[in-house]
């Protein structure tokens, strides 16, 4: 695996036996009729999961799947199809049948080089992989965690923990000559704690992660630190009050809150959506869309992060994106297809679910940069409001907007002043009218601890989010009491 490490693109040349000409073969077959671009994906993924339930590792799993998915694209039409058998006849098949989107002659495919490489960034240089830790190990981890939450509380009652890891190997051989190669290492430790208390039960759950080594999780005692945030989590819910209902001024804490901002705000930015005209934010590039107090990035270039990638799935090297400078829509997170046919650069956020899967324009790492303001200012500067510290499930309507979340750990703020913590507490409200309503945003922006994961589509991906703390003027809150 150590050649691996260091160079992907030759693990496919040489396991599969690719060389350029076979390459150019299959690219040539996919645009033997009328096509603008094409490329092929090839990936090969190592995961393994355990899982602990009733004090006993009683899950494991592991997998290895590989295979390659071709895409021929025809002005706004895109023809995918894909194969887990690697083979020249398999991919030329695939080939043949992703070209029978278009009709007539097509273009010359430029040659394919080996040398011809996209330079990637280095955010995830590892020495070596959870998956390189015995299993042992890592059960034994996960029996830690459920000594660790038990001890926390005697009214907690039931732990469950995970640790799962992957080791992803992928390339881009494109119809332009440039071929992407990357390896994409990731894990997560998800904890979750159910605390009871006669006829009450509550449920806490953190956890975290990245393109990090095992001893990330040890080093900084971090599955400490995430079975005690979900014990905490579980017992302050005890003891929550009923959440009050109308509209108010809400306070959002920083880092994963920075959900909100994801699914709210986030997938309306993405191209395809505003390419089609059915986003919120479609057609206002250099309007003011949200309060002058706010800028929005994605940003696929932090080391170590979880939505972080050297190159996305089609090859092209990650960037950091102004989606929102100081209340101005300043662009789209873009795939290729899309930024094409928009007249746009892509922006690095072509990603997919995996070789069966085509490419979409998808989020990475999305944040609000901080501002002026302290929390403690913000808190005080609400007489009678909601402060929520996270977020569970949510659903948002890209056409118009509209958003509900349900707030797993929230508070009252009375006089200025954390109080009480309340339970079934949801926001209902529009994301881009919620931009607008920001009237405070603190210095202490935080990025979520590693555990996203972004559905579109019926494809899943890993993101990341982040949030200051903010103060947003006038949310409706369903509760159960007015």
């Amino acid at each position: 695996m150590a050649n691996e490490l260091i160079k992907p693109e030759k693990f496919f040349l040489s396991r599969f036996g690719m060389t350029e000409s076979v390459l150019d073969l299959i690219l040539g077959a996919a645009l033997e009729r009328k096509a603008d671009y094409a490329d092929l994906y090839f990936e090969y993924r190592n995961a393994e999961a355990l899982a602990l339930e009733d004090s006993m590792v009683n899950h494991t799993s592991k997998s290895v799947s590989q295979g390659v998915g071709v895409r021929v694209c025809s002005e706004d039409r895109t023809g995918y199809a894909y194969s887990d058998e690697v083979t020249v006849d398999t991919m030329r098949l695939a080939a043949e049948n992703a070209r029978a989107i278009a009709e007539e002659t097509g273009r010359a495919v430029a040659p394919v080089h080996v040398g011809a490489l996209v330079k990637r960034h280095n955010l995830y240089d590892l020495e070596s992989t959870p998956l390189d830790v015995p299993v042992e190990e890592r059960a034994r981890m996960l029996s830690e965690i459920d000594k660790l939450a038990r001890a926390y509380d005697p009214r907690v009652k039931k732990v469950m923990a995970s640790f799962a890891a992957e080791r992803k190997v992928v390339m881009v051989v494109t119809s332009e000559g440039k071929i992407a190669a990357d390896l994409q290492p990731l894990c997560r430790l998800s904890v979750t704690v159910i605390a009871e208390d006669g006829q009450n039960r509550q449920v806490g759950t953190y956890g975290g992660g990245g393109r990090v080594e095992w001893r990330y999780f040890l080093e900084g005692e971090k599955w400490r630190e995430y079975t005690c945030e979900a014990a905490r989590q579980a017992i302050v819910n005890l003891d929550a009050v009923d959440a009050p209902a109308g509209e108010m001024v809400v306070v959002l804490g920083p880092g994963w809150p920075g959900i909100l901002l994801h699914e709210a705000i986030g997938h309306g930015l993405e191209g395809d959506f505003n390419r089609k005209g059915v986003s919120a934010f479609s057609g206002k590039i250099g309007q003011r869309v949200a309060s002058e107090l706010c800028t929005v990035i994605d940003d696929g270039t932090i080391v170590n992060r979880r939505g972080s990638l050297n190159v996305d799935d089609e090859g092209t090297p990650t960037t950091r994106t102004v989606l929102i400078e100081k209340g101005i829509l300043r662009g789209y997170m873009q795939d290729r297809l899309n930024a094409r046919l928009m007249k746009m650069e892509p922006t690095g956020n072509g990603r997919r679910e995996s070789f069966a899967h085509q490419p979409m324009p998808r989020m990475t790492n999305t944040f609000m940069l901080a501002g002026d303001s302290t929390p403690e200012d913000v808190i005080k500067s609400v007489k009678h409001g909601l402060y929520a510290v996270s977020f569970g499930g949510g659903q948002v309507d890209i056409t118009n907007g509209k958003f509900v979340f349900s707030a797993s750990e929230a508070y009252l703020i009375e006089d200025g002043h954390v109080t009480r913590p309340v339970k079934g507490a949801t926001l209902i409200g529009n994301g881009p009218d919620v931009l607008t309503r920001v009237t405070m945003v603190a210095n202490d922006l935080k990025l979520d601890s590693g555990i996203g994961t972004c559905g579109k589509d019926g494809q899943s991906v890993p993101v990341g989010v982040g949030l200051p703390t903010i103060r947003i003027d006038g949310i409706t809150v369903g509760g159960t009491r007015a």
